[in-house]
């Protein structure tokens, strides 16, 4: 009696695949898979790096120098200036120009300046101007200034009137201390959205401790 020959690796004559030809279409699909995957991971972190952050480490350096005052602005020394578009704040590492209303500053005595997406993120940096702002001390900031947020215009900010636990949200999902130039219109707000109003010398750090909303050691800045 002839013997009849064990070919698993051909398939079947009605054209279904055999044993061997299905693992290989299997591990066709699982390669093609990972590679998607890979594809797609890479196509995220092109296209929203500053949205990536790392759970495990917490240890992301965001980049957030002064900005250089630029003499032939027309813009003086130590007065306020416009946000520019690409300014990162020190302390979250937000964009100050997406939240004009909110947005505040803080001006060096060369001119160089830091902006804040918030009143809070500016008296988190006038705690602690060495961690932010390395280099730096309080000392050599000469001017700080807030935007009212009725007018949008600059206000000095140790002469600005804040409310504090309203229920405006600002850019960081928290109360963010909205600021006015004037006591009654700081008044009008807190009597609309509650919460109360404080003078800049109120502003403690226990006050601003349950405001930061930042994760631990995830931003951190290298001055120029």
């Amino acid at each position: 009696m002839a013997q009849t020959l064990n070919r698993p690796h051909v398939a079947h004559a009605s054209g279904t695949p055999g044993p061997a030809d299905r693992r290989a279409r299997g591990w066709g699909l699982a390669a093609g898979g990972v590679l998607a995957l890979v594809a797609l991971a890479a196509a995220t972190w092109l296209l929203w790096p500053d949205k990536v952050t790392s759970s495990a480490t917490e240890d992301i350096c965001l980049v957030a120098p002064p900005q250089a005052w630029n003499s032939a602005s027309g813009v003086a020394l130590l007065a306020p200036r416009p946000i520019p578009a690409d300014a990162r704040c020190p302390v979250c590492g937000m964009f100050p120009a997406r939240a004009p209303q909110w947005a505040a500053q803080a001006i060096f005595r060369n001119g160089d300046t830091h902006y804040f997406d918030s009143p809070v993120s500016l008296y988190m940096f006038l705690q602690s101007v060495e961690r932010f702002s390395p280099g730096r001390s309080a000392g050599d900031v000469a001017a700080t200034f807030v935007t009212d947020m009725g007018t949008r215009a600059w206000t000095p900010a140790a002469q600005a009137h804040y409310v504090h636990g309203s229920k405006a949200l600002g850019p960081m999902r928290n109360g963010n201390l909205p600021a006015f130039a004037s006591l009654q219109a700081a008044q009008l707000f807190a009597d609309q959205q509650g919460g109360q109003v404080l003078r800049a010398d109120q502003i403690t750090p226990a006050l601003l401790a349950p405001l930061d909303t930042r994760s631990a050691q995830v931003h951190s800045t290298h001055a120029k």
